[in-house]
């Protein structure tokens, strides 16, 4: 099957690290895997997102500008450049598709959306010309590839007679991660070596971007829970960057001399470093799931996180890792001081996240549930 995949949020090929960015990838890689040819409309972000009617109207006709010969009808009557279904990644009221339905329809071929968002209380707000896009798209779509539970329950209502919703866990290649797992004394020497790391205190990781906005509340959470437990031994190691970089070593002053700042690792890179951690810790504020959970669960690492959005499905809660309520600094504090103590229960909980993500969020369980989805929805169409 030629399949077409737009990314309306965020162009899959810029080099910024980002879940989103990698669950995309991941999502082609899938489609690839499974035998089938994709092509991607990677020609940048279709504006920045303003608010407004106005900005919102130049958005979408530079959107549809740009994306004007997605479709081409000549190439569509070729069998060999013709595309048989569109696929369009992660669109919400700020950043919605305005192109995918229409020239899907034009081109008789099935409209698919995976991670849609719809949020009623968006509408008549600045944001209501994105937000009714979406719900047009929702109705438009012939099957919804569902990563977030939360998401169906404003989705499914809007969505066509004979439309198809699947819910679909989200997926990482688990095998990289086991694979450094079987490594971990190798890597954790060298980790060692390199930062003068104790090798009795717990490592704690966090991985995440240096970004204004729910990121950098997720690191003053982080400090103000770390803050609370210096009475115990342990360091913190953070991998990422970016522009709000000094307002998170402002967060994490008070334990300054505890952290280790990583800087942005490059993917391959990210591995290795789960797996000589002894305990993965990210608040989550309004994170959708948290690619980084998936990641550490893969390598054995047990997670403490924020209970928000579609975290609670991407783990076992007290058997892979412990979730709190959002944004409460003092829960975490107390949930990683539980773990510290505790090096058997850290063991225990990181061999069961490696096979839980092993079984339910490995990219192959899901390229047979959304190759097979795919089919039947082009069969439907025909």
């Amino acid at each position: 099957m030629r399949i077409l995949l737009h990314t309306p949020l965020k162009s899959p090929g810029h080099r910024t690290p980002s879940g989103d960015r990698a669950m995309a990838r991941a999502l082609r890689d899938v489609l690839r895997s499974a035998g089938h040819q994709v092509r991607t409309l990677d020609r940048g972000r279709s504006g920045k997102g303003l608010s407004g009617p106005e900005s919102q109207k130049a958005e979408r006709s530079a959107a549809k500008a740009r994306y004007a010969d997605a479709l081409d009808p000549e190439r569509q009557n070729s069998a060999a450049t013709r595309i048989d279904l569109w696929l369009t990644y992660h669109c919400y009221y700020k950043k919605p598709d305005w192109v995918g339905a229409a020239m899907a329809r034009r081109a008789g071929i099935p409209y698919v959306l995976a991670e849609v968002s719809y949020a009623p209380k968006r509408a008549g707000g600045p944001w209501d010309m994105g937000h009714r896009q979406v719900a047009a798209s929702i109705r438009a779509a012939d099957l919804i590839l569902n990563f977030n539970p939360i998401d169906a329950n404003c989705v499914r209502p809007l969505m066509k007679r004979g439309a198809v919703l699947l819910d679909v866990p989200p997926f990482i290649d688990t095998r990289l991660f086991a694979a450094a797992t079987r490594q971990r004394a190798r890597h954790r020497a060298a980790l060692k070596r390199k930062y003068k790391l104790p090798e009795n205190a717990p490592w704690l990781l966090s991985v995440a971007m240096m970004r204004p906005g729910d990121k950098l509340a997720s690191y003053r959470v982080l400090g103000k829970a770390l803050a609370r437990l210096q009475d115990r031994d342990w360091r913190l190691l953070v991998a990422g960057d970016g522009q709000a970089r000094g307002e998170v070593q402002a967060a994490l002053a008070s334990v300054a001399d505890r952290v280790v700042w990583l800087g942005q690792q490059a993917p391959d890179d990210l591995p290795p470093l789960y797996a000589a951690a002894d305990l993965y810790l990210w608040p989550a504020i309004n994170e959708a799931w948290g690619m980084t959970l998936l990641e550490a669960q893969a390598a054995a690492l047990p997670v403490i996180a924020g209970r928000t959005g579609g975290v609670p499905n991407v783990m076992r809660e007290g058997d892979t890792g412990l979730l709190t309520p959002i944004g409460d600094a003092v829960q975490f504090s107390d949930a990683i001081d539980r773990l510290l103590g505790d090096a058997e229960r850290r063991r225990a909980m990181g061999e069961l996240a490696r096979v839980y993500a092993a079984q339910r969020h490995d990219r192959r369980v899901a390229a047979n549930m959304i190759d097979q989805a795919l089919r039947d929805a082009l069969e439907r169409k025909r």
